[in-house]
């Protein structure tokens, strides 16, 4: 396993973990918020988590804050959140920060081994108008993430196989082809 196994999180239930708890299974690690305009993407988070669970797949979701405070909530209201608002039933892991000079452990190795995502539209660009428009600071250049819901896929080996944009939806075909390819 790489270094990310030994990086110790805490669910969200407050239990010290490390992802070598999920030796041997390809993961998608995704920076989650609860108020954010891609929120709806739990819903396919699920549906992808049900299709490959028995198959050796884990999705892996860590709050964050990081991004015009669309997490505001403690860990007992982003479980709550996510177990009535959208029925989730992958692992949810305590909040972190992903960016910035307090970025956890695991989000700065993941960066390391994905320094670029594979985009899916201009989130970026959309995202700077916005900010501009609004007096706020312009989105995060690579290597940093972009926004709330960028994933990563993990190899069985604990490895990053891949880093996809936050606007590219966990349906999408580049998405589940790794998956597929991951798991085989």
């Amino acid at each position: 396993m790489s270094t990310l196994s030994s990086i110790p999180v805490t669910t969200i239930n407050g239990t010290p973990a490390t992802l070598a708890d999920y030796s041997g299974k390809v993961l998608l690690l995704v920076n989650v918020a609860s108020k954010c305009g891609l929120t709806p993407q739990y819903t396919a988070l699920e549906a992808l988590y049900q299709q490959f669970k028995d198959k050796g797949f884990e999705v892996l979701g860590f709050p964050a804050n990081d991004f015009a405070g669309q997490e505001p909530g403690t860990d007992q209201e982003i479980a709550k959140f996510c177990s009535t608002e959208y029925p989730v039933s992958f692992p949810l892991f305590s909040k972190i920060a992903v960016t910035g000079p307090a970025k956890h452990p695991l989000y700065a190795e993941l960066i390391a081994e994905a320094p670029e995502h594979i985009v899916a539209g201009p989130m970026r660009e959309g995202l700077a108008g916005f900010a501009s428009a609004n007096g706020f600071p312009p989105p995060n250049e690579l290597p940093e993430l972009l926004w709330n819901f960028e994933k990563f896929l993990v190899g069985k080996d604990g490895t990053v196989i891949a880093r996809f944009a936050p606007d590219m939806t966990p349906d999408d075909p580049r998405i589940t082809t790794a998956i597929e390819q991951a798991l085989a």
